[in-house]
């Protein structure tokens, strides 16, 4: 159980810091994009449209997978914690409530990563619809 205590410590945070790294870099790149965008030099809607949802889908996955992985790390935690129960012999309070506070750490910072990674990901949609929405009505005459 030392090596599933290491693993939700390691691996579950150092995942999601790599998710959370990620998407700030997505997002500002696709920020930087859409800031010095030139409609004008598209002359179909599709290449426009491949242009500007590029990374997005990444941003997608890491807002809807982030929760899941601070949920796994969670389960793990509170799985350690009912083991050292087990083995400890007798029900400490402190040990186990020290233990499930750890444990919903994971969850928590799951939801820091999805949170703001969703928002990014629906304001470059937005982003996208309005500049679709330009590039358009430059085409429709």
């Amino acid at each position: 159980m030392e090596f599933l205590k290491q693993f939700i410590d390691y691996g579950i945070f150092g995942i999601l810091g790599v998710m959370s790294l990620l998407a700030l870099t997505y997002t500002l790149e696709r920020l930087f994009f859409y800031r010095k965008i030139d409609i004008a030099q598209y002359k179909d809607f599709d290449s426009l449209e491949t242009e500007l949802t590029s990374n997005l889908t990444a941003l997608s996955i890491i807002s809807s997978n982030a929760p899941y992985i601070g949920l796994l790390g969670t389960v793990l935690g509170i799985m350690v914690t009912f083991y050292d129960m087990g083995t400890l012999g007798h029900i400490q309070t402190d040990t186990i409530l020290i233990g499930l506070s750890l444990a919903l750490k994971a969850t928590a910072l799951g939801l820091v990563v999805a949170i703001p990674t969703l928002m990014s990901y629906s304001a470059c949609l937005r982003r996208c619809d309005v500049i679709s929405a330009k590039w358009k009505s430059l085409h429709a005459t």
